[in-house]
Formats: structure tokens, sequence, C-alpha cells
């Protein structure tokens, strides 16, 4: 086996945990990202955003008209009320001024308030990124084993966009109050047994008719998205138990809906030790480094490149799964262009796609990368028709750059 293919130092046993997990790679995009995220932060401006204060029933709340005269709640017209004096059980008192933007709700017992955020670090702004990175990473983890070994996958979002619709059509067969094992059973089985076969059957296709992942998945790629259309005809499928949508992927832990993330962290620590740290792990790099070596070595390339493809597919159904729990439908167009987006965010991750080189949490960076470009031009008023050419350049620029690392690499 070629040791041009190893992900790290000889030494790495002898290294801090930090860096044996992270390459000099994958901490240049941990600084692009912080970058990114300060460039974001500065320039994004501010917005406008709305917040409650509940009150105890037992609350008495007065108006202070313009002169400070003290007025029972009602008793002036709402033009003419300055501020809402709060007093509280306790006696404490609070003054809310309307100019300041607070508004009294009598109906809710609730005043009504008016603050300025940063765009970006807006903590709804932050949790919707890191949510809409985890599907393409999810996928992207999977992409990097491909491409490692030399391979590409361009159905990746239609393998998605059927595991969805199949999914959705079990999940609104079972009753709206079916409990959690079940719906979680047959949303995560069935989408992720038709991205497991769709996947197997890329592998196949490309192993036993040995022609290259390119022009097979072009194919599938297409062929799974008319079966999508032909069986959902063109019609989004909703109604999920409720166990499956806000009883899981939707929960609520301190305010944010963090399940998705959870699943992305579950699947980059896996790909990295399966990788890493496993003989079909070398395998793979072995095969993409120089695959006629690797056969005369003894790697099952055939076998290999299979199962490769079939946890493509898997990653492909779970991130479908976990659409339809968070979203609650599937819709036709579901998974859409994602291609691209797993493309780049595998290459801008550090995976080559001459192949030998990548890594699983390469994937989850790029990914962050990829969706913080989406956010950034959402913030900074960009239109979002350019969004296809800034992927398509980021891919280039970063096939530039790997090649250039590549020649000025030293040999031997």
């Amino acid at each position: 086996m070629p040791t041009s293919t190893a992900t790290g130092p000889t030494n790495g046993a002898k290294q801090p945990i930090w860096k044996r997990l992270v390459s000099s790679q994958e901490t240049g995009l941990l600084l692009v990202i912080l970058l990114m995220g300060a460039m974001l932060a500065i320039f994004g401006g501010t917005k406008t955003t709305q917040y409650r204060i509940e009150l105890d029933q037992s609350t008495v709340v007065n108006v202070l008209d313009n002169s400070g005269t003290l007025h029972d709640f009602g008793a002036i017209p709402l033009p003419q009320v300055e501020a809402y004096r709060v007093e509280h059980p306790n006696g404490d008192r609070q003054i809310y001024a309307r100019a300041d933007g607070f508004r009294y709700d009598a109906s809710q017992s609730v005043i009504f308030g008016e603050r300025e955020e940063n765009r970006f670090l807006d903590d709804q702004n932050l949790v919707n990124v890191a949510k809409d990175a985890s599907f393409i990473a999810i996928m992207a983890v999977g992409m990097t084993g491909v491409i490692i070994l030399a391979g590409i996958d361009l159905s990746v979002g239609s393998i998605y966009g059927l595991a969805a619709l199949m999914g959705a059509i079990a999940l609104h067969a079972l009753p709206e109050d079916a409990g959690l094992v079940v719906s979680l059973a047959v949303g995560l089985g069935v989408s992720c047994l038709v991205g497991l076969l769709c996947g197997f059957l890329n592998g196949v296709m490309i192993v036993g008719l040995r022609v290259h992942s390119f022009v097979i998945t072009l194919g599938t790629m297409a062929a799974f998205r008319g079966i999508l259309f032909v069986k959902s005809q063109g019609q989004s499928i909703g109604g999920f138990p409720k166990s499956y949508t806000s009883g899981f992927f939707r929960s609520e832990i301190g305010g944010t809906q963090p399940v998705p993330v959870l699943f992305m962290l579950a699947v980059v620590a896996v790909g990295y030790f399966l990788l890493a740290k496993t003989v079909v792990g070398r395998q793979v790099y072995a095969i993409g480094g120089n695959e006629t070596a690797a056969r005369y070595a003894g790697v099952p390339v055939g076998r290999v490149k299979i199962i490769v493809f079939s946890m493509l597919g898997l990653l492909c159904g779970l991130s479908a799964a976990i659409y339809l729990g968070y979203y609650g439908a599937a819709e036709p167009n579901a998974g859409q262009a994602y291609e691209l987006k797993v493309i780049a965010a595998t290459v801008i991750g550090g995976a080559s796609l001459m192949g030998g080189r990548g890594s699983a949490i390469g994937a989850v960076l790029g990914a962050i990368v990829i969706q913080l470009i989406d956010n950034g031009m959402i913030i900074l008023r960009i239109d979002q028709s350019y969004n296809q050419i800034v992927m398509g350049s980021a891919i280039i620029v970063a096939v530039v750059v790997d090649q250039a690392k590549a020649r000025l690499a030293p040999k031997g």
C-alpha cells in the first residue's frame, strides 16, 4: 500500500490529540470560517427584532402621557401614551417608553419590545446555518469516500429526493398518533433503505460494467429524479405523525432545535473512524492513491467501491429522513442541485478529485463554508440568482488550489 496515501504524519501517536484529529488543511478551513463569520458580522448590518416580556396576572400596568401624568391603562387614547409604568406584586416598578419600541398587550399580559441585533450573529440565524449545513455535511462525508477513490457521484441530490419521497409515503400511511419508536423505524428505515439500494445500484453498475462513475451517476441522476416525479405526480406529501416531527426532529433543547446538528456530529465521528481507523478506510485511500497497485496488493477493489457508493446512498437517505422530520413534508424538487453543493463541500474540505486524499472532518467544514456563502448572500442582500455562479466558482478555485499544492509539494 503506498505510503503517499496517508492522511496524517507517521508519528501521529506522539502528537497531541487535537493535531491528530485536525490537519493543517482543516485548521485553515476553521480560520476561513472564522474570517467569513467576522466579515459577515461587520458588514451584515443589524435588524430589528421583537421580544416578549411576560407579566404576572397580578401586575399593575398604568400609562404616562407626555406631561408625565399617570393614568389607568385605557383611560387615554393610545397616541397620547408616552410610556407604560409596570408595578410588580413585590413593589418593583419599571418604565417602558413607547418611543423605545415598547407596546403593551393587555389581552396577553405581555409587553413587546424591540431591539437591534446583528443580522449574522442573531441566535436564530446561527442555528439555521448549522441546521442547513447538516443536510449537506451528512452527504458530504459519504462523498468524501467516493472522491478519495477518485470517483464522483452526481446522483446524490436525486437519491436524496427519492429517499425523501418514499419515506414520506410510508410516514403518511401511519396514524397521526403513532408512537416515536414506530415512526422513527418507518421514517429512518424506509429513507435509509431506499438510499442504500440506490447507492448499491450505482456501485454494482460502476464495477460490473466497468464504466466510470461520472457516466453511471449522470444517468442515475436523471433516472432517479424521473422516478421521483412519476411517483409523486409533482405533489408534496405530508401528514406525518407528530412524534416524528415535533416529537423528535423538531424537539427543542435550550430554545434551539439541535437534532439535525447532532446527527451531523455523529456521522462525522463515525466517518472519521471508518476512514482513518479501519481496514476498509485504508483500502479506500490505497485505491485512490494507485488503483493498480492496490489491486496487485490484494485489495478487493470492486467490493470496496460498492461499499463506499452504498454508504453514500445510505447517508443520502439519512439526510432525507432528517429533512422529512424537520420540515414535515417531501417536495418533488427536494435535493435539486444538491450534487453541486455536496461536491463543493467535499472539495473545499480538502478532498482531491485526483483521489487518495480527503477527510470526514474536512467535508463537514466545507459544508459549513458552503452554507456561510449562502447565508452571506442573503445577509448582504445579494441576488440569489448568483448562487450557482458562486458555487461553481468555489469548486474551480478549490480544484485550482489543490492542483497548485500537488505541484508544489515535495516529491518522494
